[in-house]
């Protein structure tokens, strides 16, 4: 109580009525806010009025201060622990640091000490307003954490939407995803993923695969940045945090937003990888409602109308329309009408218009009737009591009018007399001016003086004297001088007659007339002037005579008489010509001139009348005057408007403007300085076309050329922009732009290098020890225009320097030149896959057999007897062993392997001594290492470790047992693995049935694996492609590498056959997965068969003899490497010239069609990449075609199969085609074609995808002591082949969806269905898996009768005008179902052109007998609303709108 009675009385508010029913006094004012930005609280305290407690609480919170803070104000929580820096804790000072997002207590002030572990509370409550956690709005009051919504009101569950509106209905954003796949293969080292523009939020991405993100940003005026994203880490860029997170196989991006810029997401060079995105994009052009316009009337009830802007939320402007139609969610609102002031109008007076004025000028009266009336809500107007007018004043009745003076005549100055001598006449201009000074009619006509009068020249004229006395003549006499006489036009004014016309009848009495003009001979100018008549002195002759042909037929005298007593003699003039001012001046200075109007004035009526009704003759002559005859003042000359600059979004046109003189009585004028024109200069330049501009592309300046020759390519960046019609640039997606984009890639440097010395290897030291010598090898290249390398002759590269080519090499010192026994060792590592016959090795290597096994281990010497070769086992002399025995030739034989045969054998020959190591495989395919591998004493290992000295190795003989192990311990093998390991399990008990299967790897190839194996996936992938290759090199070889039992000599050439990649090809020390690799061609001893039994393929590498009657020979050469090599062929070792005959085959294989003599020859396959090439050669001849029919069980068949003959050791070999139903031969002829080798048919495959074998019998037909005898009919076909070496993956093509996608045409629409890459193991595999398939189709075409839509078009409406040019009608086109007509959305039908919905009509430039008249006062209303177009408004308002 004492607590509540602090607050004074005053500060109080009334209280509620929910307050009056309880015990609670009215809440206090506010207090200040706690803080004064960044959100802060305020309180209000009541009391209670009992004695007794009162329900409820004392003190209510509000916040307050919800502005942003400046950016460098710091943190709220920072500010409270920063506080304490100047006490002392324990005894010293500390800097504090704020404790965020503390989960138990986030309302006490915790802090920690700068530099040191030390937290401390050392508050138990944070200042009111301080944030709970630093990404949320609850704020701590009283020590307690408050729930603050987005509204910024306590106690609020507001919430943000997705597109970061409070209460959101998430409409004014929308969702972005998907993905974008890199492609490196286009040869972009960058490039663009996607542009997440200004204002986005929620923004997640994250790319899978070897690439690597950056970003770039463009602010909206115009700034760029970038960002590069090296470690996961938080970055800050545009005021927007990026959260980056680098994991082992992707990248992780996440930016909450909203973006502070347009932020692009590009990608530098890797790998192929794929990046998923997701985010909100805000639709940043959305439709704004405007207000209601102005009420159509003051009172008496009218309507107002609202419309819709398209406005840009970035730029806080309106623009086009289309900006929100590009979004689908944005629909325009329609405009709201409503009623307004419906109030009805009070009684009004209504004034009649006004009479017209009692006189034309000095003075007059008009007047009108004014009556009170009132108007109803539909505008009828109807009189009522003049006393509800009585508030307002009575208009007047009365006014005067034309209060200015009349017209009066104004008299110009005489002209010069019309003679030079004696009288003539001279004329002037009567005007009727008014009181403005103008020339106008309404003078009185009696009045008018007159305009033209006689006048005497001083000098006389001189007429001769008549020479004769005048006679008397008689009428007829005088009547043929009249006709005969003519009259000369002189200066006196005289009837001039013209001549006479025909007789106007052909018979009898008739009449003929003449023109009889009044004229005067002009001396000045020696012209003649027409008068009118009264100006001639004397008679006028007479303009017509009677005359007299023949007489007519019935002639009467006295009919001739009669006729001319009724003629007329003349009619009197009803009008004349008047003078009516003059023109106005041609020139406003510097003299000019002005003609006199002459006019056809009407005598009675003073009205101005059609000039045919005036005497031609009658016309006064044209007067002129000189005007304005004062000097020019100097003035502005403008010239014309140039072309303006741009044809859209603000240009400039401009003009020349120089001040100018006109100099007097002349044309011509002269440039003065511009400070002697007084009025200002005019506009040089002005603005034109002031309107958007449509989006268009807005390419940059070409970059640099990549390279200066050899093809390059530069690039460019293009960008859709808009020009705004105030002169700005707005950048727009690019999906605004209508037109495809111009290329942003040319090609450049089109010119071939010049030539260059190129090197590519050193020689072999020259000397085996001591000092010796090695050659650079260089060739002369140069980079052609097409980007490729091409190899010229050495001449071409004269003009640069050529690079040393020789150079000294040191090796180990020579000793004794006596030479010294050598032991001719092979490096290899045998693992065998499969239990078979007797096994042969050589020294030098590693062995891993299975038990049971019998082997014979060799040791070839040079400069050394092999009855003399020692034999060490594990350090020891080799004793025999009944099992175990050693030759007289110097190898050992062991029958029957065991496990106590394990361990290290040594051959020592002099000096000179070789290892082989022998392991064990035990059950369950793990080695059966024994106990003390390290037999070896250190002595030991210094003899031992000698032997490798040359190769630089430590021996140590569990050097490849994990490798070893690994690949037996392999789970996910290869198909072919699989068959291999499951042919050895189950053939394991018929040993002497099967071929052994040993995998063979070169040591260095197995230490280059070992030295990769750095655990993790990458560890399991370099071991199954290493089995892979070993797998595929065993396939490959036709036949068991350790099955010959016959070669007994001691040579370099091994018993491993060389025919696979790992044997032949150069060792390479990088690691097998994506290392560069040397080619290597694949050597294959079989003939493939074709179509034709006169078509051969021939694998390159074996020896061929065809028959003239072959139509077709393929070579071909399989080869592999990395890069991919380039294969060439050569013959004879010149380059191989093609031509229709010999071609290239698209595998590179070398076709030849019709062999002949000229094909035969030396053909060598060369495979060529980046790290070296290797060759094989073919000898092709030609030779007879024999036939050799052999009969089968089954009689001679049509299928088509082939025979290998050899006659003898020197004879050729030959083709033939053999007749066989099931069987492939290889005959040997002997002299009594006894034995062949026979195979059956191909199995069927393993497997049928992922790589499997097939198998075939091979047997030696005509030897009885079995195969080995059948070896003169040469090499022993092979019984296994690869097959079904596709992947294991397929397409999986699920059920169609439904069929209800967009309307592409009349019931067509399309279906969607989810295709995916699937394993055997019903697991989602890569696409690249299937990448070899093709890939069925993800959308087709389908029927439905949803889209049987049609086009539903109405009757034109009546049009809006009879006539005129702004008259048009509408219909209604709507997209509608053909059956039962309900209408859908427009897009669907957009497969066909959409009719028009309106027409312009009635288009006639007038209106004939209507006047255009406003029928409401309202009508400028109309026209600012904009409401001209509707029917009802144009109509009434017909002047106000004829112009919109």
């Amino acid at each position: 109580a004492e607590c509540c009675n602090l607050i004074p009385a005053s500060s109080r508010t009334a209280r509620s009525e929910e307050d009056r029913d309880t015990l609670w006094d009215a809440w206090g004012s506010w207090s200040e806010c706690s803080r004064t930005c960044g959100g802060g609280a305020s309180y209000s305290l009541r009391r209670c009025l009992s004695s007794k407690s009162c329900e409820g609480q004392n003190i209510k919170y509000r916040t307050c201060s919800n502005l942003d803070c400046p950016p460098d104000s710091g943190d709220f929580r920072a500010q409270q622990c920063s506080a304490h820096a100047d006490v002392h804790y324990q005894g010293q000072y500390y800097e504090w640091l704020p404790v965020d997002n503390d989960p138990e207590n986030p309302c006490a002030l915790k802090c920690k000490a700068k530099g040191t572990g030390l937290v401390v509370e050392l508050a138990p409550k944070v200042l009111d307003g301080t944030r709970c956690y630093t990404e949320s709005l609850d704020m701590c009051i009283s020590g307690a954490c408050q729930i603050v919504g987005c509204d910024l009101q306590l106690g609020s569950t507001a919430k943000e939407d997705n597109c970061g509106i409070c209460n959101g209905d998430g409409t004014s954003c929308r969702l972005v995803r998907g993905h974008f796949k890199t492609q490196h293969s286009t040869g972009k080292t960058e490039d663009t993923v996607i542009v997440i523009p200004y204002g986005s939020r929620h923004v997640r991405l994250i790319l899978k695969g070897l690439d690597h993100l950056f970003l770039e940003t463009k602010t909206l005026q115009g700034m760029k940045g970038e960002l590069s994203l090296d470690a996961s880490q938080q970055y800050h860029l545009e005021n927007t945090t990026v959260e980056y997170q680098k994991l082992p196989d992707k990248e992780v991006l996440r930016i909450t937003g909203p973006l502070g810029a347009d932020f692009s997401v590009k990608y530098s060079s890797g790998a192929d990888s794929v990046v998923q995105f997701i985010f909100y994009q805000p639709i940043i052009h959305r439709w704004k409602e405007t207000d209601f316009y102005p009420c159509s009337v003051t009172c008496g009830g009218g309507y107002q109308l609202t419309s819709a802007e398209c406005f840009d939320l970035r730029t806080y402007r309106v623009v086009v329309d289309q900006y929100c139609h590009y979004y689908p969610e944005n629909i325009k609102p329609k405009p709201k009408l409503q009623e307004c002031n419906m109030d009805p109008c009070p009684a009004r007076w209504e004034s009649s218009p006004w009479t017209a004025c009692s006189t034309s000028c000095d003075g007059g009266v008009q007047s009108r009737s004014v009556s009170c009336v009132e108007e109803d809500m539909q505008g009828t107007i109807t009189p009522t009591e003049e006393w509800k007018c009585l508030y307002a004043p009575k208009t007047p009745i009365l006014q005067p009018c034309n209060n200015f003076d009349c017209p009066t005549w104004l008299a110009q100055e005489w002209s010069q007399c019309t003679v030079t001598c004696g009288q003539g006449l001279r004329y002037r201009v009567v005007l009727c001016v008014d009181h403005r000074g103008l020339h106008a009619g309404g003078c009185n006509p009696t009045s008018k003086p007159h305009i033209k009068e006689d006048c005497l020249a001083a000098v006389p004229c001189y007429k001769p004297m008549e020479k004769l006395p005048v006679e008397a003549k008689p009428p007829w006499f005088r009547q043929a001088q009249e006709l005969e006489a003519e009259t000369t036009i002189s200066e006196e004014p005289t009837f001039i007659p013209g001549p006479w016309g025909s007789c106007s009848r052909s018979c009898g009495a008739g009449t003929q007339w003449r023109t009889v003009k009044c004229q005067v001979l002009l001396p000045f100018s020696q012209t003649v002037a027409d008068l009118p008549d009264d100006e001639c002195e004397g008679p006028r002759p007479l303009e017509s005579q009677p005359c007299y042909q023949t007489p007519c037929p019935g002639w009467k005298p006295g009919e001739e008489r009669e006729r001319d007593r009724a003629r007329t003699p003349e009619k009197e003039v009803l009008h004349d010509w008047e003078y009516e001012g003059f023109t106005e001046c041609s020139e406003t200075c510097g003299g000019g001139m002005q003609e006199a109007v002459v006019i056809c004035l009407n005598k009675q009526t003073q009205e101005v009348s059609d000039e045919g009704l005036c005497e031609r003759t009658r016309r006064p002559p044209e007067l002129v005057q000189a005007c304005n005859i004062e000097p020019c003042p100097p003035r502005w000359d403008t010239g014309p408007w140039s072309s303006c600059s741009a044809i859209c979004g603000v240009g400039l046109r401009t003009r020349a403007v120089k001040c100018i003189l006109r100099l007097h009585h002349s044309n011509n004028t002269q440039m003065v300085q511009d400070e002697e024109c007084n009025l200002p200069k005019p506009s040089l330049v002005q603005a034109c076309n002031r309107f958007d501009c449509p989006p268009s592309w807005y390419p940059r300046e070409w970059g640099q050329c990549s390279r200066s020759c050899g093809g390059g390519t530069k690039k460019r960046e293009v960008l859709c922009k808009q020009r705004m019609a105030d002169g700005s640039v707005l950048e727009l997606p690019d999906t605004f732009c209508p037109t495809s984009s111009p290329p942003t890639l040319q090609p450049c440097g089109q010119t071939d290098c010049p030539p260059q010395w190129v090197p590519t290897d050193w020689s072999e030291c020259s000397a085996t020890c001591g000092e010796g010598t090695q050659r650079l090898l260089v060739v002369c290249q140069r980079l052609n225009k097409n980007g490729q390398y091409e190899t010229l002759m050495p001449d071409a590269c004269d003009s640069s320097p050529r690079p040393g080519t020789v150079r000294v090499c040191l090796l180990l010192p020579c000793k004794s030149k006596s030479l010294k026994p050598t032991i001719l060792a092979q490096k290899k590592v045998y693992i065998q896959w499969r239990k078979g016959r007797k096994l042969h090795f050589v020294v030098g290597g590693y062995a891993y057999l299975l038990p049971w096994t019998s082997v014979v281990i060799r040791c070839p010497t040079r400069r050394f007897r092999k009855g003399h070769i020692r034999w060490l086992k594990d350090g020891k002399a080799l004793v025999s062993l009944p099992h175990l025995t050693i030759s007289h030739l110097g190898y050992i034989k062991i029958q029957q392997l065991r496990a106590s045969d394990a361990g290290v054998y040594t051959c020592v020959a002099g000096q000179a001594q070789e290892n082989f190591v022998l392991r064990f495989i035990g059950s369950k395919r793990k080695l059966a290492v024994p106990e003390g591998d390290l037999w070896l004493s250190e002595s030991d290992k210094k003899v031992h470790g000698a032997s490798f000295s040359t190769t630089q190795l430590h021996f140590t003989p569990d050097q490849y047992d994990m490798v070893v192990q690994r690949i037996l311990d392999m789970k996910d093998l290869s198909p072919s693995s699989k068959e291999l390991l499951e042919s050895s399990e189950k053939n394991g008990s018929n040993v002497e049935d099967e071929t052994a299967i040993i995998l063979v790897a070169d040591m260095e190839t197995l230490d280059e694996v070992s030295r990769n194996l750095s655990g993790g996936q990458q560890k399991e992938n370099f071991l199954a492609q290493l089995l892979g290759e070993l797998t595929q090199n065993h396939e490959e070889a036709n036949e068991s590498t350790f099955h010959v039992q016959e070669i007994m000599e001691v040579s370099t050439q091994s018993v491993v056959t060389q025919k696979t990649d790992l044997r032949t090809a150069p060792h390479s020390t990088k690691p097998l997965d994506g290392a560069f690799r040397s080619p290597v061609i694949i050597q294959k001893d079989q003939w493939s068969n074709s179509a034709s039994p006169l078509e051969f393929m021939v694998n390159v590498g074996n020896q061929v003899m065809l028959p003239r009657q072959v139509i077709r020979l393929v070579f071909k050469c399989q080869s592999s490497g990395k890069p991919e090599p380039v294969i060439t062929w050569t013959k004879d070792g010149k380059e191989l010239q093609y031509n229709s005959r010999v071609g290239l085959l698209p595998d590179s294989s070398l076709e030849i069609k019709s062999p002949c003599e000229a094909d035969a020859g030396l053909y060598t396959c060369t495979a060529k990449n980046q790290v070296g090439s290797t060759s094989v050669s073919s000898s092709l001849k030609l030779a007879g075609l024999i036939f050799i029919h052999l009969k089968g069980r089954d009689g001679l068949n049509s299928e088509k199969n082939y025979l290998t003959m050899k006659f003898g050791a020197k004879k050729d070999v030959c083709l033939a085609m053999l007749f066989y139903t099931r069987t492939v031969y290889g005959v040997h002829i002997t002299d009594s074609l006894t034995q062949m080798w026979v195979v059956s048919p191909w199995s069927a495959c393993s497997v049928s995808c992922g790589g499997g074998l097939q198998r075939r019998t091979v047997t030696c037909q005509g030897a009885e002591d079995g195969d080995h005898k059948c070896a003169v009919a040469g090499k022993r076909p092979s019984h296994l082949q690869p097959c079904s070496i596709q992947s294991c993956a397929e397409w999986m093509t699920p059920s169609w969806g439904p069929c209800q996608g967009h309307c592409i045409g009349h019931r067509l629409a399309t279906q969607h269905r989810f295709v995916f890459c699937q394993d055997r193991n019903s697991t989602r595999a890569s696409h690249r898996m299937c990448s070899a398939l093709s890939k069925p189709s993800s959308r087709r075409n389908c029927t439905t009768d949803a889209c049987a839509l049609h086009w539903l078009i109405g009757p034109w409406t009546q049009c809006t005008a009879t006539c005129g040019r702004h008259g048009f009608q509408s219909r209604h086109v709507t997209c509608a179902h053909r059956h039962n007509r309900k209408p859908i959305r427009e897009i669907h039908c957009s497969w066909r052109p959409r009719p028009t919905s309106w027409r312009r009509c009635n288009i006639r430039s007038y209106c004939l007998g209507t006047k255009c008249n406003d029928d409401t006062r309202y009508c400028e209303k109309v026209r600012q609303l904009d409401l001209c177009p509707l029917p009802q408004f144009k109509s009434r308002c017909c002047l106000s709108c004829r112009d919109t």
